[in-house]
């Protein structure tokens, strides 16, 4: 059955996919933009990966603006959609307070109360690190009492992108409960690029890193040889987010979209550096000692990462039984995380880096969507 969609973020990575997921099942999706006129860029894409561009269109807006500056006609249009995909961040490492917050929070919570005034399913993307009940507790949430959270305390320790999605997290929850919308979330790990392609765009943290592998900038594996950075394939992430979204089972509940089945960091690396020819790291340095380092602005600019990346490399482990079971159920096949890595690795060095690693090319529509500034 096919039924009309709203989508924030979808000029985005996963946005991307994700109408183009959707539009190949043929339903109508419809796009927030800040600049519709942009919208055949869109298309064009959307269809290079496969989906059906004449079922896409634009809607002028912008989570910063109040009622995300839609027109009257607009929210009239927008009342046909049964499903909103709430996708759409301000992606930077340094953002402050304010900055993070106008869109990430008061985004969010803009999108909850559009979907909960239309009575539309609201599927929301989270993050995984809202899955680590320890972490959380440690910078001083808790979970079940969000209400109590210092959120300034907050934003000091872990910086402006990763509090303002916790924070966005609870505020819509709290949204959504008070209008008594129907809400579900899907929490992904760091994305990998497509199973089959390798596809992946620019500003993407996991390109991020294979840049700094080919440029050498990574002479150690961040942390001990427990640590990882846990991954989902682009592909597998987009089709738990449209399976969720027909599922009415999953109505008042949170799926973790995590491959468990991610290497520990050392052998990650290794696994992006064998295809392009370059050598791994072998050698750890303490996390701690990296953010010393890396509090230092020169050589965080020289080693182009920043401290609040830090945080999503980890030891804990996570239980993904129950989202297993969900695509199981569903018919969802879980790639081969190693191969992915591998194809988006190749796929980074053939589209966003320059000849030595070391000069950015223009690529072509496949990556230029993103490669300005991360407000999806």
């Amino acid at each position: 059955m096919s039924v009309e969609c709203f989508v924030t973020g979808g000029t985005g990575f996963i946005g991307q996919h994700l109408v183009a997921h959707l539009s190949a099942q043929g339903h109508k999706v419809r796009v927030l933009m800040r600049r519709p006129e942009r919208l055949a860029e869109l298309r064009e894409q959307v269809a290079r990966l496969g989906g059906n561009a004449a079922q896409v269109f634009a809607v002028a807006g912008d989570l910063e603006r109040s009622e995300l500056g839609l027109s009257v006609a607009d929210r009239a249009r927008l009342r046909q959609a049964s499903i909103v995909f709430h996708l759409g961040a301000q992606f930077a490492w340094g953002l402050s307070l304010q900055q993070s917050r106008a869109v990430n929070v008061e985004g969010a919570r803009q999108v909850a109360l559009l979907a909960a005034e239309q009575k539309s399913r609201l599927v929301m993307i989270g993050g995984y690190m809202l899955k680590n009940h320890a972490h959380l507790r440690n910078i001083g949430i808790d979970p079940q009492r969000p209400q109590l959270t210092d959120w300034p305390a907050v934003y000091r320790q872990v910086g402006g992108y990763e509090a303002s999605k916790l924070e966005a997290h609870f505020a819509t929850l709290q949204v959504m409960s008070a209008q008594r919308g129907e809400m579900t979330v899907v929490h992904p790990a760091t994305v990998c690029g497509h199973s089959r392609t390798g596809h992946i765009l620019e500003g993407q943290p996991l390109a991020a890193l294979i840049r700094n592998l080919v440029q050498g900038k990574l002479a150690a594996v961040p942390g001990s040889p427990e640590h990882w950075l846990p991954l989902v394939t682009v592909d597998y992430l987009v089709e738990l987010l449209a399976a969720c979204a027909f599922d009415d089972a999953m109505i008042g509940q949170e799926l973790l979209a995590l491959d468990e089945r991610t290497p520990h960091l050392r052998e990650l690396l290794a696994q992006v550096a064998h295809p392009l020819g370059v050598k791994p790291p072998k050698h750890h340095l303490s996390l701690r000692l990296m953010k010393i380092l890396l509090s230092v602005p020169p050589i965080a600019r020289l080693l182009n990462t920043s401290v609040e990346a830090l945080d999503f490399i980890q030891t804990t482990r996570f239980d993904t039984a129950a989202t297993g079971q969900f695509a199981g159920r569903h018919g969802i096949v879980k790639p081969d995380i190693r191969e992915a890595l591998q194809l988006t690795a190749m796929f980074v060095n053939a589209h966003c880096l320059g000849k030595g690693g070391s000069t950015r090319q223009q690529p072509p529509v496949l990556c230029k969507l993103s490669c300005r500034v991360r407000r999806q």
